[in-house]
């Protein structure tokens, strides 16, 4: 497998499971958007300790990423148990009413 493969193969591999979960790369996106909003404050942090203030940016990071996951989480499940037994509910009914 080349190199050129190898990345279209990433690539490919990561937009498959961003297109599995989506709250996938909304985490990455936020968690991403805190460090950096974060860092540019660092100038203006004031009397606040360096360590405080990182202890803040990575708990504000991780907790958003905490909550995409449970989003992702609750949508997967809402999937799985509320719009996959409608749907075969549906099929069922449709299915033996057209054999009447």
């Amino acid at each position: 497998m080349s190199a050129v493969d190898y990345d279209d193969y990433e690539e490919s591999k990561l937009l498959k499971k961003a297109k599995e979960n989506p709250f996938v790369p909304v985490g990455m996106a936020g968690f991403f958007a805190i460090v950096a909003y974060r860092l540019l404050k660092l100038k203006n942090r004031g009397d606040v300790k360096m360590s405080v203030h990182l202890i803040h940016m990575r708990v504000a990071a991780q907790g958003f990423v905490v909550g995409a996951m449970t989003m992702g989480v609750i949508y997967s499940m809402y999937k799985d148990y509320v719009l996959k037994p409608a749907e075969a509910r549906k099929a069922l009914e449709e299915k033996t009413s057209s054999h009447k």
